[in-house]
């Protein structure tokens, strides 16, 4: 099986904020960025699998709690973030109860089975389909930043409520969990190492 040649093997090491490829022995920042050079983050499967195991610890009270509390003439209701998303598809506005779906439950989840399924075929060091599996890491990125759709959307939902004279809606405690659900899967893929992937390249041309 052919397989790419990796920059340690050709004596270089990669800048993982601009790409930059040096020398080794490295300098000790990236002479274009300034970031710090490492040809591997020490312990990084370790530091994000804790991560990613807080954040599915997180993500539990995050969808118990009520994340918003509204008042309205015929009294007062707190609601979670699936229950939100039932009353919205209920009452017609089924485009932002599909929003708050996929921001707070679809795309953590698929964040923590991508990141979940990366760590652990790292860890057992598999050869198969290393290319696709950075992109996937590329993709868990990506989407992590579009999680906080769901806060957005509480935020807004509460001030047309206010604006309209509705009713009058507050934030709960679920919003704040799910706010340290977004921002800790987020770190826990910063502290991934894609370079990682492709460390079983020797046992793969064997």
């Amino acid at each position: 099986m052919s397989v790419p040649m990796r920059a340690i093997d050709m004596g270089l090491v990669a800048c993982r904020t601009c790409g930059l490829l040096l020398p080794r022995p490295p300098q000790p920042r990236c002479p274009r960025c300034a970031a710090k050079l490492e040809q591997r983050t020490p312990r990084s499967t370790e530091y994000s699998l804790a991560l990613l195991i807080t954040g599915m610890v997180l993500y539990i009270p995050a969808n118990v709690l009520p994340v918003m509390y509204a008042r309205t003439v015929g009294g007062g209701q707190e609601s979670t973030i699936l229950a939100g998303v039932v009353s919205f598809w209920r009452g017609g506005a089924w485009d932002i109860a599909l929003l708050i779906f996929t921001a707070s439950i679809a795309v953590p989840a698929t964040k923590f089975l991508a990141l979940g399924w990366l760590l652990w075929t790292v860890r057992r060091g598999s050869c198969w389909a290393m290319s696709h599996r950075t992109r996937l890491y590329r993709l868990v990125e990506i989407i992590g930043y579009w999680s906080m759709l769901d806060v957005v959307v509480v935020a807004l939902t509460a001030a047309l409520l206010q604006f309209k004279g509705l009713a009058t809606a507050e934030p709960r405690l679920g919003i704040v969990f799910f706010c340290a659900v977004v921002v800790v899967t987020m770190i826990a893929a910063m502290c991934f190492d894609p370079r990682s992937i492709w460390d079983a390249r020797s046992a793969c041309e064997h």
